[in-house]
């Protein structure tokens, strides 16, 4: 069951790599309704950018669950894969009261930040919108925690943000 685990694990944290894909000159992008994916540009390397998120996110008092490094499950497949991290966090206190609301939500929660460089060398941190969430899921009650969650990424992403 274990090795049956691991491999879903690494299934699906290889084809998140996979879905993400930015525009050439991007800074950060807003998610769109067809997708759902927020880009934000590091000024920073995949494990420099990785340290100052799960900086922010431990100042923060959220609970960091793991880091999928999708890179290296790829190698170990035989795969090449640019530099990919996934990092797992969340507030359960929170993330809870999306599924109290619908059940199906725990496909979104813990949160999910994916740190990825593309071809060109950039490096990006990115994750789903909580608006397109609360859509996907048909959660209209939990706007308030909806707009904290939004609030709270949109924090945690500028620590790595390059300054203007």
């Amino acid at each position: 069951m274990r090795a049956r685990n691991q491999i879903f694990t690494w299934f699906i944290a290889l084809a998140a790599a996979f879905v993400v894909r930015a525009l050439p000159g991007e800074m950060a992008t807003a998610a769109t309704a067809d997708d759902g994916i927020v880009r934000v540009a590091s000024a920073y390397d995949v494990d420099e950018t990785v340290r100052r998120l799960q900086a922010d996110i431990a100042q923060k008092g959220i609970k960091f669950f793991m880091i999928v490094d999708q890179t290296q499950l790829g190698a170990d497949a035989g795969i090449k894969l640019n530099p990919s991290k996934l990092l797992i966090f969340g507030n359960p206190p929170l993330g809870i009261q999306f599924l109290t609301a619908n059940p199906n939500a725990g496909l979104d929660w813990p949160v999910r930040l994916l740190v990825t460089q593309d071809d060109a060398g950039r490096v990006w941190a990115v994750y789903s919108d909580f608006g397109w969430i609360a859509r996907r899921h048909g959660i209209t009650d939990r706007e308030a925690q909806f707009k904290m969650a939004s609030e709270v990424i949109a924090s945690i992403t500028s620590s790595v943000a390059p300054k203007h």
